[in-house]
């Protein structure tokens, strides 16, 4: 039996996503290429983010996962799904990892294996409330080795600088996928880096 919970976007009452509010957040800005993001972070897709992440409003995840799966432009083209994982603070504070309840989501309607490929290396916090500057250097990941040929789609909550999807990419080329694409849930404006 499901209950009603309060949609983080509207505050009434719905029964898994509030349809109304999905059909009006804005896809993300593609600046040349295919979009590393689904949904801009800002009005009511930054609310319904960061209720994920902060006060635990997980039906949202059916929602993103969603959004995330349409802005791929070859679902077929990934063997397995992964997440760039939050620091060990944050996982702890929240008792879940956002991106990782993202990236079983999206492996669901995939098709697909969803594997814990990643690992953040301690002493790299959160990328949250750092400045621009610091945020483009990024975590560092290391990654399970894996046999050749694997082609790996890798999901986060929200990216500002590209930095930490970056980092997980190269982490799992290093580790022997063959291809490695990226997908957050949300991409901040500039303007938002601190805010966020």
């Amino acid at each position: 039996m499901l209950l009603p919970t309060s949609c983080p976007g509207c505050g009434r009452l719905v029964i898994g996503s509030c349809r109304e509010c999905w059909r009006s957040v804005r896809p993300a800005r593609s600046v040349g290429g295919p979009p590393l993001a689904a949904l801009s972070h800002e009005g009511l897709a930054r609310r319904l983010i960061l209720g994920l992440k902060y006060r635990n409003a997980r039906p949202v995840v059916a929602g993103l996962a969603d959004h995330l799966v349409e802005a791929l432009d070859d679902p077929s083209a990934v063997d397995v799904v992964t997440w760039a994982p939050t620091s060990a603070r944050r996982i702890a504070e929240r008792g879940f990892d956002p991106a990782e309840l993202l990236a079983r989501a999206v492996a669901r309607r995939l098709g697909k294996p969803c594997r814990r490929l990643l690992r953040r290396q301690r002493g790299a916090g959160p990328q949250t409330g750092k400045s621009r500057q610091n945020r483009l250097i990024g975590p560092h990941f290391t990654a399970r080795p894996m046999w050749r040929g694997h082609r790996i789609l890798v999901v986060d909550d929200v990216t500002t600088t590209g930095a930490t999807l970056r980092v997980a990419a190269a982490a799992l080329v290093a580790a022997g996928a063959t291809e490695v694409r990226c997908v957050a849930a949300t991409s901040t404006p500039s303007s938002s880096v601190a805010r966020q």
